[in-house]
């Protein structure tokens, strides 16, 4: 009978610690978020400005849009350390196409778009045929491509793009209203679509149901009619057609191509899905969550750099606060098999 109390008591207290972890994971952060922006508003100089706020979403923009891809990507158990190479990679091929070779620029996005898209998608067969892991694979992406972004550039920026095609990464919509100052930036805008977009995917479609599937257990989701080749093949195409737009998107920003942009851009994307709840072991995530994750980084970098705080002292608290997440997702896993 004390044997039979001792382990209800057991039971009710992972029960609790449950409702803690998902409460953190998910409620938590949302909180996080909120408390941060009241902290900043009334101790960092000039956050609340719209110049500011909106500054923070424009740089966030991009690392928000490869986010949406990356989330399906950890979800479906697999990770992509290479993107900010294919960034790079795909912002100097736009150069070289566009200016060095004198192809018309709408084809020559095009072609950046399209091989973005099959580099990864084989990338994402091959790691499903061999079954190599993920990392590895990626890893041999995040080298190579740097190097042939650097090898085709000669390492200096590829100029000048036409004026015109400023507008995609350094325009504004709804220019002219008082509160918004210049407008919004248009990275931003495209940034809220995609977080659109791959809400619904996520949570409206079969494809969507199916990385969840994959995630949570391959053998499982084989067995039930899944086509686990296909499903990775395309979140691996996915990750790739985002990586290639932003290289596009960047370009068009800073009017050149160049294979020294998005250094460490694959860690930054990484840290704000895995801060949004995603978990490292596959088959738990949300984009609403990365949203949040996206944003709870680009206040916090913000904040810091209006107090003044050092660069170094910056990356040590990003890493704590990844940390902290990847303690509460396991934490949240072990006790749920419990």
């Amino acid at each position: 009978m004390t044997h039979a109390k001792a382990r209800r008591k057991s039971i009710q207290a992972n029960r609790a610690l449950i409702r803690v972890a998902n409460f953190l994971s998910n409620s938590g952060l949302l909180i996080a978020v909120m408390l941060l922006f009241v902290y900043l508003s009334l101790e960092a100089p000039n956050f609340l400005s719209s110049r500011n706020l909106l500054n923070v979403l424009r740089a966030v923009a991009i690392n928000g849009i490869i986010a949406c891809g990356m989330t399906l990507v950890i979800i479906s158990g697999d990770i992509d350390v290479s993107v900010g190479s294919a960034v790079a990679w795909s912002s100097s091929l736009l150069g070289v196409l566009a200016i060095d070779e004198g192809w018309p620029l709408e084809l020559a996005v095009v072609a950046v778009l399209v091989q973005g898209t099959l580099i990864h998608a084989l990338a994402g067969f091959i790691r499903t045929r061999w079954q190599i892991p993920a990392f590895v694979l990626t890893l041999t992406l995040f080298i190579s491509l740097r190097g042939a972004a650097r090898y085709i550039t000669n390492a200096f920026p590829v100029t000048p793009f036409p004026d015109s095609f400023n507008y995609w990464g350094g325009g504004y919509v709804a220019e002219g209203i008082p509160l918004l100052e210049r407008g919004i930036p248009i990275p931003v805008i495209i940034m809220l679509i995609a977080f659109v977009i791959f809400f619904f995917i996520t949570t409206r479609t079969t494809f969507g149901r199916s990385v969840y599937a994959i995630g949570g257990n391959e053998e499982a989701a084989r067995l039930s009619g899944i086509s686990v080749m296909r499903t990775r093949v395309m979140t691996f195409a996915i990750i790739g057609f985002l990586s290639a737009f932003c290289g596009v998107l960047i370009s068009s920003r800073i009017m050149s191509g160049s294979s020294n942009i998005a250094e460490g851009l694959e860690f930054e994307v990484i840290a704000a899905v895995i801060i949004g709840g995603t978990s490292l072991m596959g088959g738990k995530g949300s984009i609403w969550g990365t949203f949040l994750g996206v944003l709870f980084i680009g206040l916090l970098s913000n904040g810091m750099v209006l107090q003044g705080i050092s660069p170094f002292v910056q990356e040590i608290v990003r890493g704590l606060i990844i940390l902290v997440a990847v303690f509460i997702s396991t934490l949240q896993r072990s006790l749920q098999r419990a």
